[in-house]
């Protein structure tokens, strides 16, 4: 216990999530942000204690860190998961994660780009013999969404997926039929995980401050998708149609992209499912774009 307590002390003493110490590390390495990178380092504790908070880890599992920057959140992810990976595009940042992170034993850097990476080898390669292993990330704004369908599309053994992106991102993720935010990301993330709104986090409290707010949402595994459907890329493909347009209806969204000349049979597959053709993609529900995508793919429609 002493150790532990020692320890945890002298770490304190180099938290790198400080505007001081942030600081400092950009001075001594002569560190320059690229804005291409969408890199914005957080300094505030008490955010980073929410992202881990939330992750629910232990020293029996493991933290995937995709974009570590200098390290802020890495170290808290080292005193709370038995081991943490952390993949890196920049090389500019190696020799600092090398600083930042030198009394983290259970930390390995990987200088790599995530969305070129195996990520089912790196799992095997990185995390066999844990219990669990969740992904953990302030993410960059302009790849949040490529880097987390490649996480949900390639069935990763993951547990929760708890990021830090833009908090409009978030929100449509979060959404719910009906409202304005409600779309195909919302579908997508929906039909692999529950997600849920951590916090919300001011642009005031990252160095250099980006435009717009973030939010931290956690994305919960769902041990099989919320819907069952006929063929996923199918009812993706429906989902995608049916929000083509924002502000035209169900009927013409789906006429646009299936030929005028289905209207009749589509009017007909609709109301069979209990829909209206006025309606908007906006307001229908996981469950009805599923019954829907089995009548389109039944009847031989959109189905390449």
């Amino acid at each position: 216990m002493g150790e532990s307590t020692e320890r945890q002390g002298q770490q304190a003493a180099v938290e790198v999530a400080t505007p001081t110490r942030t600081r400092d590390i950009v001075k001594k390495y002569g560190f320059e942000f690229k804005k291409s990178l969408g890199q914005n380092f957080l300094i505030d504790q008490n955010i980073l204690h929410k992202i881990v908070a939330a992750a629910e880890l232990d020293e029996t599992k493991g933290a995937l860190e995709i974009g570590p920057g200098i390290g802020a959140l890495t170290q808290h992810l080292a005193r709370s998961a038995g081991k943490v990976t952390a993949v890196e595009i920049d090389n500019r940042l190696i020799p600092i994660l090398r600083d930042t992170l030198a009394g983290e034993s259970n930390v390995e850097v990987v200088h790599a780009d995530v969305l070129k990476l195996n990520l089912h080898e790196l799992f095997a390669e990185r995390f066999s013999g844990l219990s669990g292993v969740s992904v953990v990330a302030n993410l960059p704004y302009y790849v949040t969404t490529p880097i987390l369908m490649k996480l949900l599309e390639e069935r990763l053994p993951l547990e929760h997926i708890v990021v830090m992106i833009q908090k409009e991102v978030a929100d449509r993720m979060a959404a719910k039929p009906g409202g304005k935010e409600f779309g195909s990301l919302s579908v997508a993330v929906q039909y692999y995980c529950e997600p849920s709104i951590v916090c919300t986090v001011p642009h005031t409290v990252f160095i250099p401050q980006p435009n717009v707010d973030s939010a931290v949402i956690k994305l919960s595994l769902r041990e099989k998708p919320a819907v069952e459907t006929r063929d996923e890329d199918h009812f993706f493909r429906v989902v995608q149609a049916s929000f083509a347009q924002r502000r035209k209806t169900l009927m013409n969204n789906m006429s646009s992209w299936l030929g005028k000349d289905q209207r009749e049979m589509l009017v007909s597959l609709m109301e069979g499912c209990g829909i209206e053709p006025s309606r908007r993609g906006e307001t229908l529900s996981l469950e009805e774009f599923a019954k829907l995508s089995a009548a389109l793919y039944d009847a031989g429609l959109g189905l390449s």
